[in-house]
């Protein structure tokens, strides 16, 4: 079973601790951590990772033992140095006294190219040795849909931030493998700690701009394919586009690659929803029967 734990709120500040807390599971304690966010580009939450919640995670993993703290990601199209300076994230890990690393500013031998048995990838992908050799690595992202052909963007393709630039033209005009391209990348890392902001969702649009709901959801775990699929749910309790709403969860072209390749469970029934209190069960209980239907 995949322990996914919500929590019901629109506080960040206590809402991540307590999601991380509810799942009972200390990955950093005596480590350097690694911490991936979605900087994909500068649009506000959650077109990019809420800096309150980067800080939340931040002191939590303080607060379980971590050693020392990096955040890390590369931006695209945009120019990541950029992208950070904008959502000031600068200065935000100056104040939290944590390291910040661009992806793009690594040289050749900060890249090491992975070719998966089986992908769908011609030349492979290049991955920033960063991730690979990290004690820990800590993934946050946003909970949103994709328009450019991912169809969602959560934990799974969030993986694609720690491949190199150049890869990206050989993804965008896959587009009938994109998908599962996208769940490849994947088979590079693990992640320890997952963490899901979905207190606004976008359920259309995305992944920079799009139509906003709020979930009022912020949600954790340690297996990616179970938090997409909590993620599906969400959004399909909230109401999306066609794309989410018609495709069953476990038929989404990411997660049945990412099932395939082994990177988590295989079905909703491997799935248990941990929450802290009665709003969040009342939530878990439209999310597991959405699971169960698909």
């Amino acid at each position: 079973m995949a322990k996914i734990a919500l929590v019901r709120t629109a506080d960040r500040e206590t809402g991540v601790p307590q999601a991380i807390d509810l799942l009972g599971v200390n990955p950093v304690r005596g480590k350097a951590v690694l911490i991936k966010p979605n900087f994909n580009t500068a649009d506000p939450f959650p077109g990019a990772t809420h800096n309150d919640t980067l800080a939340a995670i931040v002191h939590r993993l303080r607060a379980m033992g971590a050693g020392k703290i990096t955040v890390a990601d590369r931006s695209g199209p945009a120019d990541t140095a950029e992208v950070m300076t904008e959502l000031g994230v600068d200065r935000l890990c100056a104040d939290l006294g944590v390291s910040l690393l661009n992806f793009e500013s690594l040289e050749h031998h900060g890249w090491k190219r992975i070719q998966p048995e089986g992908s769908h990838w011609r030349r492979g992908f290049d991955v920033a040795r960063p991730v690979l050799e990290a004690e820990s690595v800590v993934t946050t992202g946003c909970l949103k849909t994709h328009r450019f052909g991912a169809v969602f963007t959560m934990s799974l393709k969030l993986s694609v931030g720690i491949t190199h630039k150049r890869n990206m033209k050989e993804l965008h005009t896959s587009l009938f493998s994109m998908r599962k391209m996208i769940a490849e990348v994947n088979t590079a890392y693990r992640p320890d700690l997952i963490v899901i902001d979905g207190i606004e969702a976008f359920v259309d649009g995305g992944p920079m701009r799009g139509e906003k709901k709020r979930a009022d959801v912020i949600f954790a775990g340690t297996d990616r394919i179970a938090v997409d699929a909590v993620g599906l749910a969400v959004l399909k309790q909230l109401g999306s586009n066609s794309k989410i709403m018609n495709t069953k969860i476990f038929a989404q072209g990411q997660i049945a690659r990412a099932v395939e390749l082994g990177l988590g469970v295989s079905g909703p029934e491997q799935i248990e929803i941990v929450t802290a209190d009665e709003a969040g069960e009342r939530t878990a209980e439209g999310l597991r029967a959405i699971l169960a239907r698909g």
